[in-house]
């Protein structure tokens, strides 16, 4: 079963520092673990790379001093 896209933007407000692709990632592997799948309401299957590319091209992410993070008003309530 796919995990949410937006359970992943959670994790990222749980946390005050912000993120490179690459800190994210690894939160993303210790918080779900490596084999987890993402989805969206418009995509589903997507590994780490995927779900951090997607939720970027979709705006979802805001500066941060450290790199990014997100914002609740960033995160749609479906």
């Amino acid at each position: 079963m796919d995990i949410h896209a937006h359970e992943v933007m959670h994790m990222m407000l749980e946390r005050s520092e912000g993120f490179s692709r690459a800190s994210l990632a690894r939160a993303i592997v210790e918080r779900f673990g490596e084999t987890a799948t993402f989805c969206s309401c418009s995509a589903s299957g997507m590994d780490v790379d995927a779900v951090i590319e997607f939720l970027e091209r979709r705006g979802k992410f805001v500066p941060h001093a450290n790199g990014f993070t997100t914002a609740r008003d960033r995160i749609c309530n479906h």
